[in-house]
């Protein structure tokens, strides 16, 4: 009879397992099929994004996408998202060299500053996004071929625009994670130089028929200034730039450490210009240079691509340059 009841116990048991396994396996479901479900209603559900020409609806989550500007593209890409079409870079063929390899199978569409309307409506895009600074006489044009989101302008601070992008693409989870990752950098930085925040950094660019002393609100200065770094007096000013810069100037280009970068079309007059500067007397006269602490850098991460990955690339020049 003992017996008979112990089997009795262990069938028992055995089965409440059972049941349990089962009833687990079936929650389990469950709440994978809600999270499916809440997924699949970001995705198709309607939302709506403030911009600088208005209030634009989007019906949902938009997957062929077309980019009217470089540092926009730079925010696609980090946002892990590949445009349709994009405007070309101002110096690349048709890319920059930093971002070519993620631009496979990306359709041109002009320049930012004449975009190709027949190349953009062939793309059948089911959103646009673009800027007012750059293509507002087109901007009905493009509304016309799919809802088309604008940013203000383009502003030192690439941040500006890149939260604009993550919530016309509905990825403003993703975009805020980029942020943080970003400003985790800026952070590591700052603990790593200490006194190193004291040096004054000096930026000057040269372009064809130009010499420009670089300031706070330019793409490279706006990164400075996050860091801490100190710039010299004439630098040390929320402006653009010093543009046209004279030999007589040269005095305003010292620092404790200097950066140049060299605006180049094909043409070669970028480069001319960056020889004659620096062969001339008084520039190689300048403490900076000669102490050995002037360093050419890349124009197109320094300067013109503008967006969040050049940003980081920049990032990685100052780390191995002045942390090094």
């Amino acid at each position: 009879m003992l017996n008979k009841s112990k089997k009795f116990m262990t069938l028992l048991l055995m089965f409440a397992f059972i049941v349990a396994l089962v009833a687990c396996g079936t929650n389990t479901e469950e709440t994978n099929t809600e999270t499916s479900e809440a997924d699949v209603e970001a995705e198709t559900a309607s939302y709506t994004v403030e911009h600088a020409m208005g209030t634009t609806e989007i019906e949902k989550a938009p997957e062929k996408v077309v980019i009217l500007t470089n540092e926009g593209t730079e925010a696609f890409l980090a946002l892990g998202v590949t445009p349709v079409g994009a405007v070309s870079s101002w110096t690349g063929d048709p890319w920059y060299e930093h971002i070519s390899e993620q631009m496979d199978g990306v359709q041109e569409v002009g320049t930012e500053s004449e975009p190709n309307l027949e190349a953009i409506a062939a793309l059948q895009p089911d959103l646009i996004i673009g800027n007012k600074m750059r293509q507002e006489d087109v901007y009905e044009q493009l509304n016309a071929i799919a809802p088309t989101v604008f940013a203000e302008s383009l502003h030192g601070n690439w941040k500006v625009n890149f939260e604009l992008y993550a919530e016309a693409l509905n990825k403003k989870e993703e975009g805020q994670q980029v942020l943080d990752d970003y400003a985790d950098r800026i952070a590591s930085i700052q603990e790593q130089a200490g006194e190193l925040l004291d040096l004054e950094i000096s930026m000057i660019r040269f372009l064809g028929g130009d010499v420009r002393i670089y300031q706070k609100d330019s793409f490279s200065g706006v990164i400075l200034d996050e860091i801490g770094f100190a710039r010299p007096e004439s630098q040390d000013v929320d402006e653009f730039a010093i543009m046209g810069a004279t030999k007589e100037m040269i005095p305003e280009m010292d620092g404790d450490i200097l950066f140049y970068f060299t605006y180049e079309t094909g043409d070669g007059e970028g480069s001319k210009v960056e020889q004659e500067w620096l062969e001339d007397p008084l520039f190689k006269q300048l403490p900076v240079v000669d102490s050995g602490n002037a360093y050419k850098v890349d124009d197109v991460i320094w300067n013109t691509a503008g967006g969040v990955i050049a940003a980081n690339l920049m990032l990685d020049d100052l780390e191995s340059k002045i942390l090094k």
